[in-house]
């Protein structure tokens, strides 16, 4: 990870949050979903500037070679926060050099900052650097995951 800079996007970062998309396209092999039908420039504007949202980006040089989605949760119960990592990807060349690992420790850097009490990540069966990755810096939980529809009623 020698000349690689990790750092959040902010609201000038629009080029940037648009290579972040492309990495996590490639690596999760969904380049349809990432790049073709982006949001325009003022919607990703105000999504960079929305506290509920966190993107991370891993760069050599002018290029991402990683990023991180994530969203800031505010709790009901108590008055506490809690962040879920929507999506982490490395490019393939530039796997196994701790980029992953860097993105999820400026993240926590990030959520000590606003105050929140954890952290959580889901991983797919079969995603088994994934899941090496997470247990290496948490606690499993196996839980079931449901999509529910979305209706006109």
């Amino acid at each position: 990870m020698n000349d690689i800079q990790i750092r959040r996007l902010e609201t000038p970062d629009v080029s940037r949050f648009r290579q972040l998309l492309r990495v996590f396209g490639t690596a999760f092999f969904d380049s349809e979903t990432y790049e073709g039908d982006q949001p325009d420039d003022d919607y990703v504007t105000d999504l960079l500037a929305d506290d509920g949202f966190i993107a991370i980006g891993a760069f050599d040089g002018d290029r991402a070679t990683g990023g991180l989605a994530a969203y800031v949760l505010r709790k009901f119960e108590q008055p506490r926060k809690e962040i879920y990592i929507y999506d982490l990807a490395v490019e393939a060349s530039y796997r196994r050099q701790g980029i992953a690992t860097g993105l999820i420790g400026h993240l926590r850097s990030l959520a000590a900052e606003i105050g929140a009490y954890v952290i959580f990540v889901q991983a797919d069966n079969g995603d088994e650097a994934a899941i090496s990755l997470y247990t290496g810096l948490g606690i499993r939980e196996d839980v079931l995951h449901f999509d529910i529809e979305v209706s006109g009623s």
